[in-house]
């Protein structure tokens, strides 16, 4: 199976989610301000594993009152976005992800960055995130993937595929506080759960703590429901994974939700050695790997 596979190769399973802020926070954290790529520009070129982006975001939006930071790009999202989409990837290895797999990300952000770079290695990627980014994401995912069919980058190396598939990608808003989790989700009648759930840097406000845990824990849902519906079935579909990448910040925000997330996951912190550098200890950066309680054996 491979999620046990995976789970073998993680290391100790975090007991004590104290310990765990302890031991993150007690390292030395380089200053990130507070995460932006660039807060003032309008577009922001990228290159991950060899493609080049141009992202538009807004820096108008992320200064109105309330909750808009997904409006501009956050410092770990082309990090993750390189790391996910990388062969050497421990969860491509173990087939933990596959060609095969059906993703969603919640709180993608204006950028659709980690869609981008993932979806053209799996069988179908959904962003989402409030509707105040559709416009921008809509806008990124269509010029970028038009200018991948056009302009292919010569600088990619290695055996993954090299163009992105429109249809397998899209993006649906999901509003963690308002609204329901349900298979409509996948956007195919044929499918009917996720194999992964990804969220990139969503941790920065302990309102949105719980919200953001009860989505991913209803996302991974879906998929004990369709191991029940599908009881009878020849092959026994593997439990969702749970990948929680962010910057490390505040230790009271971060030791508020892994307390949260531990109470609805078994959890992981990703191995040094399965990271890329630029995610390693004292960079300042820290991924997480769940599992629904009771859906594997301890």
């Amino acid at each position: 199976m491979a999620l046990t596979d995976l789970l073998g190769r993680l290391g100790p399973e975090i007991e004590d989610p104290e310990e765990e802020t302890f031991l993150l926070f007690s390292q030395e954290i380089p200053s990130q301000n507070l995460g932006f790529v660039d807060s003032q520009a309008t577009t922001i070129d990228l290159t991950i594993r060899g493609k080049d982006y141009t992202i538009h975001q807004s820096p108008t939006i992320l200064n109105r009152p309330g909750s808009t930071t997904g409006a501009v790009v956050w410092k770990v999202t082309p990090l993750v976005a390189s790391w996910l989409s990388s062969p050497d990837n421990l969860l491509w290895e173990t087939g933990a992800l596959s060609s095969a797999s059906t993703v969603l990300e919640l709180g993608c952000g204006i950028s659709g960055l980690v869609g981008l770079a993932l979806s053209p290695l799996v069988s179908r990627y959904v962003l989402t995130d409030q509707g105040y980014v559709a416009r921008l994401v809509e806008k990124n995912l269509e010029e970028n993937l038009v200018a991948q069919r056009k302009f292919p980058s010569q600088k990619r190396k290695g055996k993954l595929p090299s163009t992105a598939n429109p249809v397998n990608l899209r993006f649906a808003p999901l509003d963690w506080e308002l609204d329901e989790v349900t298979t409509s989700l996948t956007g195919s009648p044929d499918v009917a759960s996720l194999d992964a759930v990804i969220a990139c840097d969503c941790i920065y406000n302990d309102t949105l703590i719980e919200p953001l845990v009860q989505t991913c824990a209803d996302v991974c849902g879906l998929r004990q429901h369709d191991q029940e519906a599908n009881a009878q079935g020849d092959a026994a579909l593997t439990p969702a994974l749970c990948i929680v990448a962010q910057q490390l910040r505040d230790p009271e925000i971060f030791e508020g939700w892994i307390k949260q997330f531990s109470k609805h996951f078994r959890v992981w912190r990703m191995p040094e050695e399965a990271l890329s550098k630029e995610l390693r200890a004292n960079t300042g950066f820290v991924v997480h790997v769940g599992v629904l309680k009771n859906t594997v054996a301890p």
